[in-house]
């Protein structure tokens, strides 16, 4: 349909360049979605062309991820990060939109709605709370404090992410391939080394970057309609903590549909129904 071609752009924000792809047409409340940590914009594809059926949908890279440059001050703030939001919603037009964050894109979107709630006509949150499980959070270390700085093919990649015999007409190649980038050293992954580094650290000393305290009392006070969506495989997000915050905040509408912690991989059509309903709900 051509309504739900696929265009892009780019939009300068601090010291970076933010990469956005856009779907849908001029309707209801757009959307705008921010990936996690092991995702870009890229994994957000098929979910967001069924979102966007009557509305238009857009999905960034965050700074440091995918076709977004990586700043060049190691500048990765929620401070900086929630001022990318804002950046592509100016570029795009949007005076409000709807703002949707998976995983660590969750706790993105959550300040952003928070500092500029002008800016926010619901929130939605995809297999994210402010308690990380602690058996995800680590296996997340392990996996990207680990990472090489290059891989010497697309095959290596996948296999140390768990991928084996992987054919070469495969979604998942074709999604790896759209998560490195070629040099003469070999696959680099598109995320900048800040956050491996970040995780070795960690993994060095024994002390993880604390989850901010502030996440909480922002989902206990926002108003404006929210979505929390948990995985039912989910590593990162356990049941009790969908309790936890519908029990914080009454407004909160909680949902879980089957999956793992990669919905938008997993069931992405599952998912964009949750988000369709939940809008047609709230007469968004």
């Amino acid at each position: 349909m051509s309504e739900l071609k696929e265009t892009s752009d780019h939009v300068a924000s601090g010291d970076v360049e933010i990469f956005y792809r856009k779907f849908g047409r001029p309707g209801r409340m757009p959307v705008l979605i921010v990936h996690g940590l092991s995702y870009t914009s890229y994994d957000w594809i098929d979910a967001a062309r069924l979102i966007a059926c009557d509305r238009e949908v857009a999905a960034m890279d965050m700074r440091g991820f995918g076709e977004s440059t990586w700043s060049v001050q190691h500048d990765y703030k929620l401070e900086s990060q929630s001022a990318d939001v804002v950046a592509v919603l100016d570029a795009l037009g949007w005076s409000r939109a709807v703002l949707m964050g998976h995983s660590f894109g969750g706790r993105v979107m959550l300040a952003c709605a928070t500092w500029q709630p002008e800016r926010a006509g619901a929130y939605i949150s995809v297999d994210f709370a402010p308690d990380l499980a602690p058996a995800g959070r680590r296996h997340v270390a392990e996996r990207i404090g680990r990472q090489p700085d290059f891989f010497k093919s697309v095959e290596d990649a996948m296999a140390y992410h768990g991928h084996q015999d992987v054919p070469l007409e495969s979604r998942i190649r074709r999604r790896w391939e759209s998560f490195l980038r070629k040099t003469e050293h070999g696959y680099v992954m598109k995320r900048d080394l800040h956050y491996r580094d970040m995780f070795r650290k960690a993994l060095e000393t024994g002390k993880s970057a604390p989850v901010p305290d502030f996440l909480w009392p922002m989902m206990a006070k926002i108003t404006i309609p929210t979505l929390v969506v948990r995985a039912t495989e989910s590593d990162m997000f356990e049941p009790q903590t969908l309790e936890k915050a519908k029990k914080l905040n009454p407004r909160f509408v909680g949902v879980e549909i089957a999956g793992s912690h990669n919905l938008p991989g997993d069931n992405p059509t599952g998912l964009a129904q949750v988000v369709t309903k939940f809008l047609d709900d709230t007469s968004l």
